[in-house]
């Protein structure tokens, strides 16, 4: 009998993520999970029992990474330094928007079993935008945002702005410097 290869968690749920940006929620099933990583359905049956299962603990992981990342911004005291590294990282994690529509279809399909493990993946977006929340505080705080702007608003539109398709292929550095300067500036010259 041959021995069954093992896999580490962070390779499984990087096999997950690239599955789920190709096929999204759908098109997920542990043949094509074990198919990538090269085991057997078996070896990941070992030690999840369905997809759901599976991609609700990634999710939880993904998430919970984000927030870290975010949390970092707060080593800055200076609005403008908080939002140069909050830009940076909403723009190398663009991903997280498809794979929060992923959970969200996920979170459709309640199963009782699942249920507390669902309740903390629903809670994460709220938790980063309450993170999120500290961050315009203080930029109405120190004077560089507008504080008749609802927060809610300015934080969608900054974590919207990574949906935007670069449809002429700007290169990234350019499309990521405009895209600061959109959000901070405007488009207006001012006069």
């Amino acid at each position: 009998m041959a021995r069954e290869r093992k896999f580490t968690t962070e390779e499984l749920f990087q096999t997950v993520k690239k599955i789920l940006l190709q096929h999204n929620y759908e098109g997920f099933t542990f043949s094509l999970l074990a198919e990538q990583m090269e085991v057997s359905r078996g070896a990941i049956y070992k030690y999840y029992e369905n997809k759901d299962v599976l991609i609700t603990d990634f999710m939880i992981y993904e998430m919970e990474q984000f927030l870290l990342e975010l949390k970092a911004i707060e080593k800055h005291s200076d609005f403008e330094a908080q939002f140069g590294a909050l830009m940076d990282i909403i723009f190398e994690k663009t991903e997280i928007h498809h794979l929060i529509r992923a959970a969200q279809q996920m979170l459709l399909q309640s199963n009782e079993k699942e249920m507390e493990r669902k309740d903390k993946l629903e809670k994460l977006p709220l938790e980063m935008y309450k993170h999120l929340e500290k961050f315009i505080t203080l930029g109405k705080k120190q004077g560089k945002v507008k504080s008749h702007i609802p927060d809610g608003l300015m934080l969608g539109f900054i974590l919207q702005s990574i949906a935007i398709p670069n449809h002429f292929g700007i290169p990234h550095e350019e499309w990521l410097t405009s895209m600061k300067e959109m959000i901070s500036q405007g488009m207006f010259i001012s006069k």
